[in-house]
């Protein structure tokens, strides 16, 4: 599918600032005052922007609170619900360790618990797609929360926990590339069982479906090399995994420690790209593309 920008900013930045916002939720690291502030700061920049940049994508940007409409049957709209319920939850929890140095342990806990909520219904607006075989697997959630998690950590400064999650999110990454290789595959999901034609044998198209580009075409066949998609997974395993697991090996200093960071959003934002552009939507069958 078509990897567009403002849904990678939005998938890469709000998972990493509501990971962070767990942890400070379950008060690590235990901070108060302004050093607290800042540390809101940072996950409410991330969090929230990266909402934001999502409703770039979107048609009408105008209509983005009709998200919240249809609770009952949209992961779209229950990830509206609770990314909201999250930030009033850590606000509130913020706002007694920012101006009162007390931490209100339950009101955190259901923040971080929240925050989490969050990221799985994010990661299920793309897990429950039939059309996309690649992201229908429970890796996916699992996947989402594992890199939130892990980047939440390494932001909070959390070294052993950061230490523990990036390689099973790294882990977790690998199985998710070699079972979605062969997922449109293995879904059986074939031109013949599109047009109920197999009956007769192969089908092919005669000829494409129009002569010129289409929505369709924009938004859900894209084609990326496959030495090109190798190389990609490779910067993505080594800035977002291993690199920064290497640099928190080393004596800790503010610089190494804002050098995983970097590294670390950097490899996520290259796994966000091939997340998308590796994701064969069932319409791409009428383009010839199997």
């Amino acid at each position: 599918m078509h990897p567009a920008p403002s849904v990678i900013i939005f998938t890469t930045l709000s998972g990493l600032g509501f990971g962070l916002l767990f942890w400070l939720g379950l008060g690590l690291p235990p901070v108060t005052g302004w050093v607290a502030f800042v540390f809101f700061a940072i996950a409410y920049a991330l969090a929230v922007g990266g909402l934001l940049a999502s409703t770039f994508h979107l048609g009408h940007p105008e209509r983005a609170l009709k998200a919240f409409t249809q609770w009952r049957t949209s992961w779209l709209s229950r990830e509206a619900w609770t990314s909201v319920a999250a930030l009033i939850a850590m606000a509130l929890y913020g706002a007694g360790l920012v101006f009162f140095g007390t931490q209100w342990s339950v009101l955190g806990w259901l923040g971080a618990a929240l925050s989490l909520l969050t990221v799985y219904s994010t990661s299920m607006i793309y897990g429950q797609l039939k059309t996309v075989p690649r992201w229908r697997t429970p890796l996916t959630p699992t996947l989402l929360l594992a890199i939130s998690l892990a980047g939440g950590a390494l932001l909070a400064g959390q070294i052993t926990a950061a230490l523990i999650l990036l390689p099973i999110a790294a882990v977790l990454q690998v199985l998710w590339w070699v079972r979605g290789d062969n997922a449109l595959r293995d879904s059986g999901t074939t031109m013949e069982s599109a047009t109920g034609l197999g009956h007769i044998g192969r089908v092919r198209a005669f000829e494409p479906p129009h002569t010129g580009t289409n929505y369709l075409l924009r938004e859900f066949v894209h084609v990326v090399g496959r030495k090109h998609a190798i190389k990609l997974r490779v910067i993505a395993l080594g800035l977002g995994y291993a690199l920064p697991v290497l640099l928190l090996l080393l004596p800790f200093g503010h610089l190494i420690a804002v050098l995983a960071i970097l590294a670390h959003l950097a490899g996520i934002a290259a796994s966000r790209w091939l997340f998308f552009a590796e994701a064969e939507h069932v319409v791409g069958l009428y383009y010839g593309k199997r």
